[in-house]
């Protein structure tokens, strides 16, 4: 690149230099009393408007530099025989605004090239992308109000809240398209790839709700006029569904490494105390290359059908093992089966181990006194029974023993629903083959993707969503719950770059440019 001529560069970085003089001025005059803090403070706006002055400056130095042509065209394919110098625009940017000038290249009824624009990939709106990354972070972190304080700490520009919201919008307009076009690599042979789905309620506008709901809201009359009674809800809240999908390093394992008896943690903690310095192999399958999704718009077949697309990258061939997590949701289930069915692959669909821990537990205290020992033992027994692949007679075995005792309806209800969730989920409780497999048997990473990706930022108090926004912060956290925000920075530059600019000029325009 040609660089600067020396007398076109003293001009243009003349306000950077009388910058830098009046903050070594006042260093070594009015800040000689100033503690630490006070320097930090004042220090920080000052080199801030130091930057800005030389971007301003570099920004001169481009305009002044830019060389008329004769051959520019806009996408219409019309050549621009005009050309006005000194067009500006502003741009709000990190350090503060700042004026870019160029050459707008015109003809009557058409709209204006400038080529400069391009070059620099400048955005539609008058906030640079360095402030839509910063804005989005601090959106997708906490609300819009902390977030625009954050923004103005960390730059000094003050940024409103639909500005904010609307800057986060367009930072999450390419995620569907990074993750298509990205590369992945392939999984160590014998791993086996993990499917997992879950949902979460968000708190929406009236406008935002799913219509039957909507219904359900408008029509709700609590029985109190100050509050909710027990087991009354808003009805003001739609499903957000998450999936992962994710290569497992496969750990085979028994039922007593999963549920282990009094004697056995205590025989596992002696041994551990005389081997401290000793590293045992993993308790469980370690996810590795995680991918997540979220999404307010997209109903549960679609948010599945998007993880087996993804799915399918990983393994076009349907030559590994695929296993689908899921909590015991009967839609959920209809929908993996029918997806499955659709692309002629073979799933094995696993609930959750800890969903069926907790049914075993409601048993338990049909059986036993709140609180008595011998429940816990029971529960891990029937527990390591599932587990061995012996679900169907386990659930017998409740229904035998209520029987047998004579409960009565109420006192055996926990029992009898128990064996019925058994009976009723058989065919998905195939955990002897997951852990022989080395597969997880448990959604943790789904449920904690729902706490972290949903709950901890759209449940803030006082927080009402409407459609784009939500579907904008669940995009945006998840990018950043599974490291790949940055690589998608990039991306979205280039997209934004072809969204703009590309489709405004000729190709060869922007090349030359």
């Amino acid at each position: 690149m040609q660089g600067y001529a020396p007398a076109c560069r003293d001009e243009a970085f003349t306000g950077a230099r009388q910058q830098l003089a009046q903050t070594e001025e006042w260093l070594a005059g009015e800040a000689a009393g100033l503690q630490h803090a006070e320097l930090e403070e004042q220090l920080e706006v000052r080199g801030r408007e130091l930057t800005r002055r030389l971007l301003q400056g570099h920004l001169d130095l481009l305009a002044a530099r830019e060389v008329r042509r004769d051959d520019v065209a806009g996408g219409d394919g019309v050549v621009r025989t005009r050309a006005e110098r000194g067009r500006t625009r502003p741009l709000v940017t990190k350090f503060g605004e700042v004026s870019v000038s160029r050459i707008a290249y015109r003809s009557p009824g058409r709209s204006n090239v400038h080529v400069l624009d391009a070059a620099l990939n400048l955005p539609e709106e008058k906030h640079s992308h360095g402030l839509r990354k910063l804005a989005a972070i601090e959106a997708a972190r906490g609300s819009m109000e902390a977030a625009g304080a954050a923004v103005t700490r960390a730059t000094g520009v003050t940024i409103g809240k639909r500005q904010l919201e609307g800057m986060a919008r367009r930072c999450a307009a390419h995620v569907e398209a990074f993750y298509l076009r990205r590369v992945i690599e392939p999984a160590p042979e014998g791993w086996p790839l993990i499917l997992t789905f879950d949902g979460k309620g968000i708190v929406m506008l009236p406008g935002a709700l799913r219509p039957a709901t909507a219904k359900a809201a408008a029509s709700a009359q609590g029985k109190l006029a100050t509050r909710l009674s027990p087991g009354e809800k808003h009805g003001r809240k739609r499903m957000a569904e998450l999936a992962c999908v994710y290569d497992a390093a496969p750990v085979p394992r028994t039922p007593q490494d999963v549920i282990s008896t009094p004697a056995q943690q205590r025989r596992k903690k002696k041994a551990q105390a005389t081997a401290p310095g000793k590293k045992g192999k993993p308790r469980e399958p370690q996810a590795r290359g995680k991918w997540l999704t979220a999404s307010v718009t997209g109903d549960i077949p679609a948010v599945i059908a998007a993880a087996f697309d993804e799915a399918e990258r990983r393994d076009p061939r349907h030559s590994r093992e695929w296993a689908v997590l899921i909590d015991g949701n009967n839609t959920q289930i209809e929908a993996v089966t029918a997806e499955a069915k659709r692309r002629g692959v073979t799933v094995t669909i696993v609930i959750d181990f800890i969903h069926v821990l907790e049914y075993c537990w409601k048993a338990a205290w049909s059986f036993f006194d709140k609180g008595e020992p011998a429940a816990e033992e029971w529960a891990a027994d029937q527990a390591r029974k599932i587990l061995r692949g012996n679900a169907r007679q386990v659930a017998a075995g409740i229904r035998r023993r209520a029987t047998a005792y004579g409960y009565s309806g109420p006192e055996r209800a926990g029992a009898d629903e128990c064996a019925r969730y058994l009976e009723n989920k058989q065919d998905y409780l195939g955990y002897a083959t997951a852990l022989e497999q080395g597969w997880p048997i448990a959604t943790g990473i789904i449920e904690g993707a729902c706490r972290h990706i949903v709950k901890d930022r759209m449940d803030i108090t006082g927080a009402r969503w409407g459609l784009e926004g939500a579907e904008a912060i669940l995009n945006l956290r998840a990018l950043i719950a599974t490291g790949d925000f940055e690589d998608y920075w990039r991306f979205h530059l280039r997209q934004e770059h072809k969204r703009i600019h590309r489709a405004i000029y000729r190709e060869d325009l922007i090349l030359a440019a």
